[in-house]
């Protein structure tokens, strides 16, 4: 499926799903310092309009701040505390390998697909969103957004974003995203974690970054279960390997069985590092993927 050049966003995100992301903001496990104001309200105590709790004065806080109603009454000096808006980086890293651009609808469109839906809530609320491909380019070329306005750019930059040549690793692709970027926040990695040299070493990189990190780990339907049969030649799309096979029902089982366990060993991996981990279908829709299971797995509210 070639990427549209529209800049219409309903090419990637539809006019419901929309309205429904405008409603959403995307949830940190940790707390980070923003460099700018946005519209999330942060658990850090800072001065906005909104109160939250009192503490006792000390010598060198602000005057401003001081409640003297409290004080007419107590006797006792205590200072004001507000919540504070705060914005963050959303990063969302979209696997470019060969392997993603198989299925239909393709895991590559689906993955921008769901980049975009993200994207455009941390517009709504102000943060600083970035998507970025996995190709290892040395260059930095994906546009860092802020604001609802920034919806054409966003749609315009997902839709250029093609499968690469496979010559880059996935570990070499994000091990470049690390030495590139240095700001904190959420951190949505879509990919299918097929690279012959593992996942492991990729999301190391990206645990020592001191990120909130989600992992969705996305697989076409014909990958979950395939309707094969008879004697094959499978060439694999990033290597060129070529392998010749007689499909059975055993053999069958016996792919659903290693599917299977690869998707736990990941589950797991991830589970001890902290990472958010969700498998997905490309049947399932993006509006519920995000609505539903990114909402229980505390990415969105």
């Amino acid at each position: 499926m070639p990427p549209s050049t529209s800049t219409d966003p309903t090419a990637l995100l539809s006019p419901s799903l929309l309205a429904q992301l405008e409603r959403m903001e995307l949830v940190s496990r940790k707390i980070f310092r923003g460099r700018m104001k946005g519209e999330r309200r942060s658990r850090r105590k800072g001065q906005s309009v909104e109160f939250a709790d009192f503490r006792n004065y000390v010598a060198g806080d602000d005057l401003r701040f001081i409640d003297w109603n409290t004080y007419a009454r107590l006797d006792k000096l205590f200072l004001k505390l507000f919540l504070e808006e705060e914005d963050l980086h959303f990063y969302s890293l979209i696997d470019v390998s060969p392997s993603m651009n198989f299925g239909s609808p393709t895991k590559l469109h689906y993955a921008k697909q769901l980049a975009a839906a993200l994207g455009y809530i941390g517009l709504c609320r102000a943060d600083r969103v970035k998507i970025e491909a996995l190709d290892g380019a040395k260059t930095n070329s994906a546009p860092v957004l802020r604001g609802r306005k920034s919806l054409f750019r966003l749609t315009e930059h997902v839709q250029s974003i093609q499968a690469s040549d496979g010559s880059t690793t996935l570990t070499e692709a994000v091990k470049a995203f690390c030495l590139r970027n240095t700001g904190k926040g959420i951190l949505v990695l879509i990919t299918d974690l097929m690279d012959k040299s593992g996942y492991e070493e990729a999301l190391k990189y990206l645990v020592a970054r001191d990120l909130d990190i989600y992992l969705i780990h996305v697989l076409s339907q014909e990958e979950i279960d395939p309707d094969l049969q008879g004697d094959l030649k499978l060439v694999d799309c990033e290597d060129q390997d070529i392998a010749e096979i007689s499909v059975s029902r055993r053999l069958i089982d016996r792919y659903k069985q290693t599917l299977a366990s690869f998707i736990e060993e990941a589950r797991d991996f991830s589970a001890k590092r902290d990472i958010a981990y969700t498998m997905t279908s490309t049947e399932r829709s993006v509006e519920r993927l995000v609505s539903k299971y990114l909402r229980q797995r505390g990415l969105v509210r």
